[in-house]
């Protein structure tokens, strides 16, 4: 294999407790990259397999054994120089939130440290009769007994397991009581505080009685062209150095300096996306937090912006002395969405859910939708045991976290999510989500582009499918006009492609503040000796989408789902500075199915044909 890649994948079928080991195809790799493009490749394959033996993917189980998932590393993951590299992708051929991919993405050190152990990816099928963890040393796959660890949360699991394994470089990726009660928005957790988050991939853990994968090894990541490779990273670098975003903005305040910056452009969602802007919006700001909690900061391995928050609520109800975060997202789904204007609820909140394995976005955008959902009377007391859904009220907050993860009382409605929930009570339209995933923290009304790319992301409703605030409202890499539809769709075809080059690499979304397609092409050439073109670059990102899309439209996905909850497309902003605004979804779609060659929402045999997929 050339440089970045370690040369080895394990294939784990649980049900029969087989393991073996492929070497990475360069082929694949020249052609996906790795990370999210692989193991795309590797889904799409064994997809044709299940179809073969006559089993319809329409019908497939997320939750059973037949559903396979896929940890990926690529090219950039565990390469010191490289920006960022401490991501790792995972992939499951079915979502059980959502019924589409399963897609998920994680920094830390749990990437890099599959790689030292000598893996680029491991692909996992079946399940296992009783609870099992997967050992990855030096080179050595095993299969081993996890009957101890079944039950416990996600930082007992990851002390318990480090301990036992002890090796070099050891890190924990595991799932907690929401993933083994199979919640459909439970998370994989590694290091304690990283999360392979959305679509539920910590339920298609527990359906395979997986509760952890504990990688440990002393290798390394080798490198084609050396001498070419500190040129391009020393370029990489210094423009990172040079950008406001990555030099100041994330390292000073983390992610969650955005609450002001949003709210401040009138899209910040809340009350569950009543609204969108906040006067109170800074008592949850990243500001408030890097003055009253901020302990210091933690960054992913061999990152250099490190945005990670260590943080700490000394006293009072919700005392937590050691945590990290909340990032951007979780600050204001658990906040501003749910109208909880108290900082240290909303820290306790989201510690608990990383303790307990929960997507906070899909957690706190569901405990919103339960709340509009009494305010309007669809909720009856006999529900509700007692708990108080009222806006703003930080104990129900925390309390229905747990609830959400054990199934608890109310909890096992909320823990289905918000679609399901809102359709169980007689308001489908209250849930904010996109293919059943609920949308993140910027309410298109404010900003057209992002809400294409909602509607038309592949996963559900996602940011980092296509993060178009950064044109719209960063106006990174140029400021375009938010309030605009003409020309967003080929911002986002193109944020689309790109970061699937990004998330394939894989490494951190955050470089793209900084870096375009020209310098990964610089950077990727280097580190594996091939030679990308920014060009090619993008036609490997588009080849992926296209890949992705195609796949999902074997479970029936198709234009009907490109779509964005009515509120908003039909109800304008009601007031703040995008006051009178909706979505022209459908104007934007046209033009963006057009640049795709996408007929119905699935490319066409022609379009695959372009970009060399086999059907």
């Amino acid at each position: 294999m050339p440089g970045g890649y370690v040369g080895k994948i394990g294939i784990i079928d649980l049900t029969d407790g087989s393991i073996r080991i492929e070497e990475t195809c360069e082929v694949l790799g020249k052609k996906y990259l790795g990370g999210k493009g692989y193991a795309l490749a590797l889904l799409y394959e064994y997809a044709k397999e299940l179809e073969e033996k006559g089993k319809a993917l329409s019908d497939l189980d997320p939750l059973g054994p037949d559903n396979a998932i896929v940890f990926a590393t690529g090219p950039a993951t565990g390469v010191p120089g490289f920006p960022s590299p401490g991501r790792y992708h995972v992939m499951a051929l079915r979502s059980p939130l959502t019924g589409s991919i399963g897609s998920a993405n994680s920094g830390g050190e749990w990437g890099p440290f599959l790689k030292f152990a000598g893996f680029d990816m491991l692909f996992i099928k079946g399940a296992a009769d009783s609870p099992v963890y997967i050992s990855v040393v030096d080179g050595c796959i095993e299969i081993c007994d996890a009957s101890d660890y079944w039950g416990k949360n996600v930082f007992d699991t990851d002390d318990l397991l480090k301990k036992e394994v002890c090796g070099k470089n050891v890190s924990v990726a595991c799932i907690g009581p929401a993933g083994e009660n199979l919640v459909p928005m439970a998370n994989i957790v590694n290091d304690k505080h990283r999360a392979a988050g959305r679509t539920g991939l910590g339920a298609v853990m527990g359906s395979k009685f997986l509760k952890a994968i504990v990688v440990s090894g002393s290798g390394s990541v080798p490198v084609a062209n050396m001498e070419k490779f500190r040129e391009a990273s020393r370029e990489a670098l210094e423009k990172e150095r040079k950008n406001s975003v990555t030099a100041e903005g994330l390292p000073t305040y983390g992610t969650a300096i955005l609450v002001n910056v949003i709210n401040n452009a009138g899209m910040l969602p809340f009350k569950n996306w009543q609204f969108g802007y906040n006067p109170e919006a800074d008592k949850i700001s990243g500001e408030t937090l890097a003055k009253n909690y901020l302990i210091k900061r933690r960054p992913c391995w061999g990152c250099n912006i490190a945005c990670g928050r260590v943080t700490s609520v000394k006293t009072g109800p919700y005392q937590i002395l050691l945590t990290e975060g909340p990032e951007y997202e979780s600050i204001w789904a658990l906040g501003n969405s749910t109208g909880v204007m108290d900082m240290e609820a909303v820290i306790k909140a989201n510690h608990l859910c990383d303790e307990f394995g929960l997507d906070p976005i899909s957690t706190g955008s569901t405990i919103a939708a339960a709340m509009e959902l009494r305010q309007r009377g669809l909720i009856k007391d006999e529900y509700l045991h007692g708990i108080d859904l009222s806006f703003g009220n930080a104990a129900t907050l925390v309390e229905s976290v747990w609830r959400i993860a054990h199934k608890d009382g109310f909890g096992k409605y909320m823990a289905l999510g918000s679609k399901r929930l809102c359709e169980i009570f007689g308001a489908p339209e209250l849930s904010m989500s996109v293919k059943g995933l609920e949308m993140p923290a910027y309410d298109p009304r404010g900003a057209k582009g992002i809400g294409l790319n909602y509607a038309t992301s592949n996963r559900g409703g996602c940011h980092v499918t296509g993060y178009t605030i950064s044109p719209e409202i960063l106006g990174l890499p140029t400021k375009i006009d938010p309030l605009t539809i003409e020309g967003k769709a080929q911002w986002v075809k193109a944020f689309q492609d790109f970061t699937c080059v990004v998330n394939s690499a894989v490494n951190c979304l955050f470089t793209t503040f900084a870096l375009g397609a020209a310098d990964y092409a610089n950077l990727l050439s280097a580190v594996t000796g091939w030679t990308f073109t920014e060009d090619e670059i993008m036609r490997i990102g588009e080849r992926i989408y296209n890949l992705e899309r195609l796949i999902m439209s074997k479970f029936g996905f198709t234009d009907k789902d490109d779509t964005l909850p009515p509120r908003l497309t039909s109800e304008p902003m009601p007031e703040g500075p995008v006051k009178g605004q909706v979505v022209e979804l459908e104007q934007m779609k046209k033009e963006y199915y057009r640049l795709r060659g996408w007929v119905n929402g699935i490319p066409t045999p022609e379009k695959l044909k372009e970009l060399e997929i086999e059907l």
